[in-house]
Parts: C-alpha cells; sequence; structure tokens
C-alpha cells in the first residue's frame, strides 16, 4: 500500500479512485491533483514510480484534508451551537438540520427509537 499524508491506499486500484480514500479528497480534487502531478488516471498506484508518488504527496499537501480538515469542521460546528443559530440548535438536540421532516423518518440522527408506555386506565 502506498502511503499518502498518513492514509494507506490501495496498491490494486486506478490513481483516481485511492486518492479518495483520503478524507477530503473526492473524484474532481483527485482527477485535478493527478494532473497536476502529471499521472495518469487510469494508473494503478502499484505501478507509480518514486517520482510520481513524491509529486502527487506534493500536489496532495496544498490542500487541506484529514486531521485538519476534520478539526475545521468541528470548529464551525461548535461555532453554530455556541452563538445558538437555528443550525446550531439542531446540532445540539441530534436533530437533522436541513428542513428535513422528523415526524416519521431521520432515524439516522434521532437514534434508536425510544419506546414511550400508553398511560394504564383507572380501574374502579
Amino acid at each position: 500500500m502506498a502511503r499518502i499524508s498518513g492514509v494507506d491506499i490501495p496498491k490494486q486500484k486506478r490513481g483516481v479512485i485511492a486518492l479518495t480514500y483520503i478524507f477530503g479528497i473526492g473524484r474532481s480534487r483527485a482527477q485535478q491533483i493527478l494532473a497536476e502531478a502529471k499521472v495518469s488516471e487510469d494508473k494503478k498506484v502499484s505501478d507509480w514510480s518514486d517520482a510520481e508518488t513524491s509529486s502527487i504527496r506534493e500536489a496532495v499537501s496544498t490542500f487541506k484534508i484529514e486531521g485538519e480538515l476534520r478539526s475545521e469542521i468541528q470548529l464551525n460546528i461548535k461555532r453554530l451551537m455556541d452563538i445558538g443559530c437555528y443550525r446550531g440548535i439542531r446540532h445540539r438536540t441530534g436533530l437533522p438540520l436541513r428542513g428535513q421532516r422528523t415526524k416519521n423518518n431521520s432515524r439516522t440522527r434521532k437514534g434508536k427509537r425510544k419506546t414511550v408506555a400508553n398511560k394504564k386506565k383507572a380501574t374502579k
């Protein structure tokens, strides 16, 4: 496995696909990185030479990826929660924040169902 910015990328995959294993790099950014490093998109990672790998590492280092990107995202969420805006409140309460309905769905955000028992009728 080739190691780029602390992530092991699979050797058997094409370069474009393999670079997407790095958090913060999608298909279009992977294509951009390979074009900047002058490496063919169809070339497999196992076929990369040491010079190509180092040029890809340099191209990747210009972007904010992995831990740095994750921490920035967390800081942005924390800022929203601190200022108490709508999105921050939804983050705080663990509900969806982009206008989705919550009556029936949104199980991913709300978690496992919490069953509430009915009140028992008083007997005479």
